[in-house]
């Protein structure tokens, strides 16, 4: 499962026939398992995303409609705000920064039912070529730990690679996904 496309999960998750909180079991392995050797992600929050897939779970359970991401894992980069996660902007600066509201793609992405996993690495504010910043250090590429993963969306981009998450927020204002 851990593998799958987003399209077959959300499909999956939707029909009843794969639970979301399987599918994030498994994503969870996946981190656990990938993410000390690339350090994709800095933040994870296991207990809101197993909340976030077991209502999925009972809406389905309930013959309720889910939306377009039903059970799909994602990862945020760390520079989008998150209500009750940690936005660090991978500064120092605000290290312990935990927002009240959720950006405008976040709401989007809980309201299409995606799994919130945690934040993925970017460099201090976003504004570099490569993702090492000094809050959480390099992330690395999961083909290739010598290597580097590259642009300011590189922790989402090595995660989807390494398959962490089969979803992560990227933004690209000048080949912060297109680099990595």
């Amino acid at each position: 499962r851990m593998m799958m496309e987003a399209t077959e999960i959300a499909r999956l998750v939707a029909a009843g026939e794969l639970r979301a909180e399987d599918v994030l079991s498994d994503h969870l392995a996946r981190i656990d398992a990938t993410n000390p050797g690339i350090n994709a992600i800095v933040t994870l929050t296991p207990e809101l995303a197993l909340e976030a897939a077991r209502d999925i779970d009972r809406r389905v359970a309930g013959g309720d409609t889910v939306g377009p991401l039903a059970g799909v894992p994602v990862g945020i980069k760390d520079i989008i705000e998150t209500a009750g996660i940690r936005t660090t902007y991978a500064s120092p600066l605000f290290k312990d920064n935990v927002p009240d509201e959720d950006a405008l793609t976040v709401q989007r992405i809980k309201a299409a039912d995606g799994v919130i996993v945690g934040k993925t690495n970017t460099p201090e504010f976003g504004l570099l070529p490569t993702t090492e910043p000094e809050l959480y250090g390099a992330t690395r590429n999961p083909w290739n730990p010598d290597l580097g993963s590259g642009g300011s969306s590189g922790g989402a981009c090595a995660a989807v690679a390494a398959g962490i998450v089969p979803v992560a927020h990227a933004n690209d204002g000048g080949g912060s996904i297109r680099i990595p």
